[in-house]
């Protein structure tokens, strides 16, 4: 029972792609081929389809392009020696590889551009490390930056605070001269020893 769940490895799906593509130049169908991966990798077909439409096959489109080549002209070869009769099972042997070593140069080109393709995404993966690692230097620093605002804040409400209460102390001060003024202003009155009032001189 195909029951394995786990992720692709660059591996299983190296094994895919060189299997979908060998069906294909093979007049094979693809879902041969998926079988054939799901008996290699315990997967089910309908997995292994999955992952070649959604994520495999985009980066093989000129492999398959090739492929059907070589699959048209396996067929034409055929086509060739049933119309030729060949007089030995020895000869058709021969005739019928013929397209396949012919596709030499084309399985070298498919894996030097599978060569450069890896080492593309390499690249690319270094390049999402060393920005990952910039993006957290940027978090702590921005969390750092944050603390020191924080910090601001709670200092200058401080300041706010006695701020106010140096306005308060100002303003009584202020209102207590005004009081002593108006104190110094006023007429004071004595009484003499008749009993009438009379006003001191400051």
């Amino acid at each position: 029972m195909k029951i394995r769940q786990d992720a692709w490895s660059h591996e299983d799906d190296l094994l895919l792609a060189e299997t979908v593509l060998r069906h294909i130049r093979e007049g094979s169908t693809q879902l041969n081929a998926f079988e054939e991966v799901g008996d290699r990798l315990n997967r089910t077909s309908a997995a292994v389809g999955f992952r070649w439409n959604a994520i495999v096959r985009q980066k093989y489109e000129q492999a398959i392009g090739i492929a059907k080549k070589h699959r048209k002209e396996r067929k034409r070869a055929q086509a060739s020696q049933t119309a030729a009769a060949p007089s030995s099972p020895r000869i058709s042997a021969e005739k019928t590889t013929i397209p396949d070593a012919l596709s030499l140069d084309d399985v070298i080109r498919f894996l030097t551009k599978f060569k450069d393709d890896k080492t593309q995404s390499q690249n690319l993966q270094s390049q999402f490390d060393k920005i990952q690692k910039e993006n957290d230097q940027l978090q702590k620093e921005n969390q750092t930056l944050q603390s020191e605002l924080n910090l601001l804040e709670e200092k200058f409400a401080i300041m706010q605070e006695d701020y106010q209460s140096v306005i308060q102390i100002m303003e009584r001060a202020r209102k207590m001269i005004l009081l002593q003024e108006d104190d110094k202003l006023a007429p004071s009155f004595k009484m003499d020893k008749n009993g009438n009032l009379e006003k001191i001189a400051k």
